[in-house]
């Protein structure tokens, strides 16, 4: 009994680790824009068929194919930054939000046309397994959390300790007071959309790898992971989407095993109406929500 309890949330621990960068993607956006990118799963599908595209009729090998994965899901966010929230200012947050969703049509659009056939085939990322004791703890994922970990830290990093992490966190507190002290806010917000793409195309490389195959619902399942992982954390805050996404990963892997793997999604939906009711600021974000709260309410 304790062998599996500990087994399942190792398993979802691994797998959260991979729905922790889609929320962090998300979180970017949203904490330097204060806009939703609907299209932000569709960016990275389109990525991971393209990275699918050099394995089936090249056979390329893992790092062609992850380069190009990156490539795909970072070229597809500059074209949905540029149609979306460039060309959309900023004071128009509901009309952006609404034609990245049209954005997402198009992406999924152009990829079953391109991809006629329902499911593709993927390289795998690791072929070994450990066994630890009584547990059992697959190499594909393994690697995952290992990534998963090294792009926070790097992006910690990045954020705290350089220029461009505290322009970065001047646009977001305060663009108007950013742009006055004479920080580009137009590079600062096209390089936070085109970084959350690249997070988000390392993020649907491993997935793809550890699935070895893709499908163009990718685009929608990737979202909704995101989406939810960003609100159990809390809206705009990386720590946030960090624990979302290993708390979704653990609450999908005990529901899988203890109600069976019908009842996963209903579960990860079921917590989060539940956190929407009683914690609507998530893990993280709750002051800064109660504080919003407050303020609306003074006015």
């Amino acid at each position: 009994m304790i062998v599996d309890f500990v087994q399942n949330t190792l398993d979802g621990i691994f797998v959260g680790s991979s729905y922790s960068l889609l929320a962090i993607g998300f979180t970017l956006i949203f904490g330097v824009m204060r806009r939703l990118n609907l299209s932000y799963g569709p960016s990275i599908m389109l990525g991971t068929f393209a990275g699918t595209l050099l394995f089936v009729e090249f056979e390329a090998g893992l790092l062609a194919v992850a380069a190009a994965t990156l490539a795909g899901a970072v070229l597809a966010g500059v074209y949905v930054e540029r149609v979306c929230f460039w060309a959309i200012r900023r004071g128009a947050a509901l009309a952006s939000m609404v034609s990245s969703f049209a954005i997402w049509m198009q992406l999924e659009e152009i990829v079953t046309v391109v991809f006629p056939d329902r499911t593709y085939p993927f390289p795998p990322l690791a072929d070994f397994a450990l066994e630890p004791g009584p547990f059992f703890v697959r190499g594909d994922h393994l690697v995952m959390f290992a990534c998963a970990a090294a792009i926070t830290v790097l992006l910690h990093l990045l954020l705290y300790r350089t220029r461009f992490g505290l322009a970065l966190r001047a646009v977001s507190r305060n663009p108007a007071a950013a742009a006055f002290v004479g920080i580009n806010t137009g590079l600062v917000l096209f390089s936070a959309f085109a970084l959350a793409s690249a997070i988000g195309g390392v993020a649907g490389y491993l997935i793809a790898a550890a699935d070895q195959q893709i499908t163009p619902f990718f685009g929608l399942w990737a979202t909704f992971k995101g989406l939810i992982a960003m609100t159990l954390g809390g809206m705009g805050s990386i720590p946030g989407a960090i624990a979302g996404g290993l708390l979704l990963g653990i609450i999908e892997a005990h529901s899988g095993w203890y109600l069976g793997t019908e009842y996963r999604d209903l579960s990860a939906y079921a917590v989060l109406f539940a956190f929407l009711v009683f914690r609507p600021g998530g893990l993280f974000a709750q002051r800064q929500t109660l504080r919003s709260q407050l303020a609306a309410r003074r006015v």
